[in-house]
């Protein structure tokens, strides 16, 4: 279980207020989401300078001391991916801190991949060498992100949600072969700062579409220093709604891409793999605080 955010606009855009001072930011939730339970095993905020990924993390709470709001303060860009921590595959590191990244790709991930001793065999067995020799945790979650890079490696022509599609699918049929009654958690973001795919499956995940400057609600800003002659447009992704506006939620059992003109476009994954997400339990339990050092 963690939090995750991820946001892709076609001008510079703040994101202060999402991430530290909504009714419902990431830093709250942090310290207690809808479901009651804290994400204090860690945070990363990220975002591109100079075309490549700046991210900083740390592996204790978001919501201790004042360097999580310093550094989601600070953001003024294209794209960027926020993520709390709540540790179910690995401890408290800094290796197993998402976001993870390479070259100019990010990822993150909300989710457990269960059995994960034994899916990561099948995981290693099909990744590219230097993939395997790249990865530094210990994590489910940095694995899926080294054999996504390695199937859109293979081809790169290919569009970003089908390779993802098939990189979870994957994922989901190994283990469900694996125990067809323990349920994948696999909400993803992964964006190479000009276009951004994800999934949802099994978590909960919503959206929100924005056309227009408009004053924010929180703090009565507009967010973007805009262009006159070019409509503002932006797409935000969270675990939760974080403001009080129309967020709407991604289906489950699906992969999404945010367009040219910035609209969620949303497809299901295949019959089978949904065949396979029924009747599972619905969540996996997420580890307590004992359990994740």
């Amino acid at each position: 279980m963690c939090r995750l955010y991820g946001f892709l606009a076609n001008e510079p855009t703040r994101v202060e207020c999402s991430l530290i001072k909504a009714q419902n930011a990431l830093l709250k939730q942090s310290g207690g989401d809808s479901e009651g339970l804290t994400h204090g095993h860690g945070w990363g905020v990220a975002d591109y300078s100079d075309g490549v990924p700046f991210i900083e993390k740390q592996a204790w709470a978001a919501y201790h001391g004042e360097h999580f709001m310093k550094n989601a303060a600070r953001i003024y860009a294209h794209a960027g991916i926020a993520h709390v921590r709540r540790a179910t595959v690995g401890p408290a590191a800094i290796e197993n801190t998402h976001p993870f990244a390479h070259g100019v790709w990010m990822f993150a991930h909300n989710g457990t991949v269960p059995n994960f001793d034994l899916i990561r065999v099948q995981m290693l067995e099909n990744m590219d060498p230097l993939h395997r020799t790249e990865i530094k945790g210990v994590t489910d979650s940095e694995h899926v992100f080294r054999y996504l890079m390695t199937l859109w490696e293979r081809d790169p022509a290919r569009p970003l949600t089908e390779t993802l599609r098939i990189g979870v699918e994957d994922v989901v049929k190994w283990c469900h072969a694996t125990n067809p009654t323990r349920a994948v958690g696999l909400n993803i973001l992964w964006t190479d700062g000009k276009r951004m795919v994800g999934s949802k499956i099994n978590r909960t995940l919503w959206y929100i579409e924005r056309r227009g400057v408009v004053p924010c609600e929180i703090c009565g800003q507009t967010h973007v220093h805009h262009s006159i002659g070019e409509e503002y447009m932006s797409v935000e992704v969270a675990s939760e709604p974080i403001t009080h506006e129309r967020w709407r939620e991604v289906p489950n059992g699906t992969v999404f891409t945010v367009d040219p003109d910035y609209r969620l476009n949303i497809h299901p994954l295949s019959s089978p793999v949904m065949d396979a997400l029924k009747g599972v339990e619905a969540f996996d339990a997420p580890a307590s605080s004992e359990a994740a050092r």
